[in-house]
């Protein structure tokens, strides 16, 4: 019994003549043609919008976004590969009518338009906006390491500088006792040569000069590090590893699980991002005033300060660290705060009442004390400071207090923030292949990441909506 035989390769076939009908009407790349042709890419800052009067003729930069969404759209994002894909790929034939520009154009074309592309996704967020797929009633806020254009190798910290020049330096010193002792000797020993030491040592200390050099440059300039690659990149925690990497930041509507609002940032922690990303991701809601939940990272006085009087509603869980905690000390959470007195009382019953006001990074602290410390037959589990206890408050202390207590009648609500959260992270990086940026310099990757997130909410809403629908919203 044979196999099912294909057919002869040199039989005549009857394929259709137009090209139309090799595309589906619900097939996503024609709400791609549709939503890119009614943009206005010359106030969206894309470059030759209007074709010049004379000289050679460009590429529409309408047709070159196309392609990029069809690309981050299929894990394509490769120049090179997207310019094979014109040739061989139906539907890109269709989307592009036949266009196959090289990848030169192709890649320019991305790495041109950085604030470009994030105003197509916001005119992509006023869409869905119309399409009412926004809840606006309940936000998360993440952040997730995407890898840099640069390896660790090639990224250097003052520290990691200091053990190079060490390592240099020990080694230096071998090769001189290497030559001290083959001078010593009356016949030919094994090893190198003098010669080949000489140049060793020579290599060594050119590269200890290109170090100290950097580590120079990095006391001037106030940096923590320094990549030789992507100079805007830097060395994260990602993964339980060190890995030169870019801080994304996300804000998602919890109704559908599109993302409202991102970033890109290269500092390595979360704790200065939140009000910034909850008020961008406020207005492209439309003036929404909804709950903002964040994980402990985020926990920051004065962001959670900014987000209240936006009207933002913040559910930021406070990091359970305390050096006291782990001395075996009592905490700042044993002793009691009487709001109306402005006073707190200790784990032994005595008061501790405002003394001073200090400013501390800009903000301005409370100081209470008591002095009942000396004869106190707790002092011992309370403090090792000799003249007893002593705490601050924050002069808005009492909003973050409050926020706790939101938190504690609310915990169903903070629970979703995970699930919410690294969702889209879980997508873009492993059902998009896109945790990782090809661009370099923090603002182009921003705008790398626009094309990223826009894929994303794509995908979300053609299966939430469908294409036709998409299609409809348009006309």
């Amino acid at each position: 019994m044979a196999h099912i035989a294909g057919t002869d390769r040199t039989q005549a076939v009857l394929l259709p003549d137009v090209l139309d009908d090799y595309v589906r009407p619900d097939n996503p790349v024609r709400f791609l043609e549709a939503f890119v042709a009614q943009l206005d890419l010359g106030a969206l800052g894309f470059q030759r919008a209007v074709p010049a009067e004379t000289g050679r003729p460009g590429y529409d930069p309408g047709d070159l976004l196309r392609l990029y969404l069809y690309g981050y759209l299929h894990r394509i994002r490769s120049s090179r590969r997207l310019e094979q894909e014109t040739h061989r790929n139906v539907e890109l034939m269709w989307l592009l009518r036949w266009l196959t520009p090289d990848f030169k154009t192709i890649a320019d074309f991305r790495r041109d338009h950085p604030e470009a592309l994030k105003r197509v996704g916001r005119e992509f967020i006023v869409l869905c906006r119309q399409l009412e797929l926004f809840g606006g009633e309940l936000l998360a806020i993440d952040g997730s390491k995407f890898r840099a254009v640069n390896a660790r190798d090639r990224s250097y910290t003052p520290v990691r500088l200091a053990t190079l020049q060490r390592d240099i330096d020990r080694t230096i010193a071998r090769y001189l006792r290497e030559l001290e002792r083959q001078d010593e000797a009356e016949v030919g020993t094994e090893g190198p040569s003098p010669a080949a030491l000489q140049e060793k040592i020579a290599a060594l200390q050119q590269r200890r000069t290109r170090y100290e050099a950097l580590r120079q440059e990095l006391a001037a300039s106030g940096e923590t590090a320094r990549s030789l690659t992507d100079a805007d990149s830097r060395p994260m925690m990602s993964g339980g590893r060190i890995e030169v990497c870019y801080n994304v930041q996300t804000a998602v509507d919890a109704r559908h699980k599109l993302i409202v609002a991102e970033d890109v940032t290269n500092a390595a922690g979360d704790r200065n991002q939140l009000s910034a990303l909850a008020t961008a991701a406020q207005e492209a809601l439309g003036g929404a005033t909804p709950v903002v939940v964040a994980d402990q990272g985020y926990y920051h006085g004065a962001e959670i300060k900014t987000c209240l009087e936006a009207g933002l509603t913040p559910l930021v869980p406070r990091p359970l660290t305390s050096a006291n905690e782990a001395r075996g000390l009592y905490t700042k959470d044993d002793f009691v705060y009487d709001r109306a007195l402005d006073v707190y009382r200790c784990p032994a019953g005595e008061t501790l009442t405002y003394r001073t006001t200090t400013v501390e990074l800009g903000r301005r602290i409370k100081n209470y004390r008591t002095r009942a410390c000396g004869r106190c037959a707790l002092k011992p589990r309370c403090t090792r400071n000799q003249d007893g206890r002593k705490l601050t408050r924050w002069v808005d202390e009492h909003l973050l207090e409050d926020m706790a207590m939101q938190l504690r009648r609310a915990p169903a609500l903070f629970a979703q923030r995970k699930a919410l959260a690294e969702h889209p992270f879980g997508t873009m990086k492993r059902g998009m292949e896109q945790g990782y940026f090809l661009l370099k310099g923090l603002a182009k990757v921003r705008g790398e990441f626009s094309l990223t997130v826009l894929a994303y909410n794509l995908k979300r809403v053609f299966n939430v909506v469908g294409v036709p629908r998409l299609l409809a919203a348009l006309t």
